[in-house]
């Protein structure tokens, strides 16, 4: 019967991560740089947010709920100027293409790490999850720990579906692009991810 958790797992883990927004604009953008390698662990790194927060509502670990919520402007804060920066980034010349610049990849570990922070700053991504957790009764008070367990291996493993969906899906794209339509389609990527920066920015005023 645990099959089934596991089994609702991957059909959240890969509902959340499917919409496109930064994560996914910059999933794409490094696939097309840098190859699909580039761009499954910076995927994987927003997987391991997901699994930490489907964690986090699986587990009823309001301590931690309460904490990021009321981190909430800090965290916003952070995720607003890191998009912009990133952005800023892929507007340099020559960061559309394999041959881009330094300063457009720093290795795989902090593609990794760059996509972990980010999703990690989106406070709306906990509450995402405790209302999903909460409306299907997936708690571990309803169903176990060993049950909460699967589940958000199975958030891990649905998130993680989608990125390499994704990232191998672009990467064989972009083998048939001419290297200008890259670099246009990465100041395009850069232009809209400081919009997202901005926007998170603009929205702690409202």
């Amino acid at each position: 019967m645990e099959i089934k958790y596991l089994i609702k797992g991957i059909v959240i883990g890969f509902s959340i991560a499917a919409p496109i927004g930064p994560i996914g604009l910059l999933c794409i953008k490094r696939s097309l740089a840098r190859g699909p390698a580039a761009g499954l662990v910076t995927g994987l790194g927003a997987a391991t947010a997901d699994a930490f927060y489907g964690f986090v509502a699986g587990f009823g670990l309001t301590f931690i709920t309460g904490f990021l919520l009321n981190m909430k402007t800090e965290l916003h804060t952070i995720g607003g100027l890191f998009l912009c920066f990133l952005g800023w980034q892929a507007l340099k010349p020559g960061t559309g293409s394999k041959e881009g610049t330094d300063s457009d990849f720093k290795g795989y570990p902090m593609s990794y790490l760059s996509a972990l922070v980010l999703t990690l700053t989106n406070p709306m991504t906990i509450m995402a999850f405790m209302a999903i957790f909460a409306g299907l009764g997936l708690a571990a008070s309803d169903n176990g720990y060993t049950a909460s367990a699967i589940l958000v291996a199975g958030v891990f493993t649905g998130s993680a579906l989608w990125w390499i969906l994704l990232t191998f899906g672009t990467a064989r794209l972009g083998t048939r692009l001419s290297r200008n339509i890259q670099e246009k389609t990465n100041r395009i990527t850069g232009i809209v991810l400081i919009l997202f920066g901005v926007w998170a920015l603009a929205s702690l005023a409202l």
